[in-house]
């Protein structure tokens, strides 16, 4: 797959993703009425899932399906995304509670932070081509 292919893939999945994260923690902060960092956490749940499925199928085309394999994208997905929730999430409190920010603002702001860094890990380490189709890639 080309980059200009891959990145618009990711961007638009990526939009997708934090619509998901936004739109969850819209309604479960401004109509469920839960507290904002629990509904961040319910949020960030939902976004995860939803993104390694299509980060691993259409945006980086990873054919890796031996459950091994599978299970390391997983574990590397989660913990790279579990760093991005506290990015979220301490972003969040920072802009909240310190600066006193809208909190669908500071949700906004955020994923603009989370989105170029959950990029990176998922390109240069979660997804990444082992050495064999690496090799062929650059044949081609």
């Amino acid at each position: 797959m080309n980059k200009q292919k891959e990145i618009i893939n990711y961007l638009i999945f990526g939009v997708l993703t934090t619509a998901v994260n936004i739109i969850s923690f819209w309604i479960l902060d401004r109509y469920v009425g839960m507290d904002y960092r629990i509904a961040v956490t319910i949020a960030w749940v939902l976004s995860v899932l939803f993104a390694f499925i299509t980060n691993k199928l259409y945006v980086f085309n990873s054919k890796k399906t031996d459950f091994s394999a599978v299970v390391k994208e997983l574990t590397s997905f989660l913990f790279f995304r579990f760093l991005s929730y506290l990015l979220d999430l301490f972003t969040m409190i920072l802009l909240v509670e310190i600066l006193l920010a809208d909190s669908l603002l500071a949700k906004i702001i955020a994923n603009i932070f989370v989105v170029i860094f959950n990029y990176f890990a998922s390109k240069l380490v979660i997804f990444k081509p082992s050495k064999g189709v690496m090799e062929k890639q650059q044949k081609s």
